[in-house]
């Protein structure tokens, strides 16, 4: 898999959040289609399936990710610190 520049899934993610922020999902048709454009590139950019998983995939391709520190897992089966592992 083609891995993309830390500079270009930087931009696109600052992109797409800056756009969900202001709530451009509500928006007009362009503002809409240009989020659903970012959605797809930063999918295709980190060989995810949706949006939520490409932003963190993309967040840990960027220069001084920590793996360790990923506030999107949470503690279930099989998750270290889980009761039972």
């Amino acid at each position: 898999m083609l891995m993309a520049h830390p500079v270009v899934l930087q931009n696109l993610i600052e992109q797409y959040e800056t756009l969900r922020m202001l709530h451009a999902e509500s928006g007009g048709t362009a503002v809409r289609q240009r989020m659903d454009d970012l959605a797809y590139t930063l999918c295709v950019s980190t060989g995810t399936r949706d949006v939520d998983a490409a932003l963190v995939a993309a967040r840990h391709r960027l220069p001084g990710a920590r793996v360790e520190d990923d506030s999107a897992l949470t503690a279930g089966a099989g998750a270290p610190g889980s009761p039972g592992v």
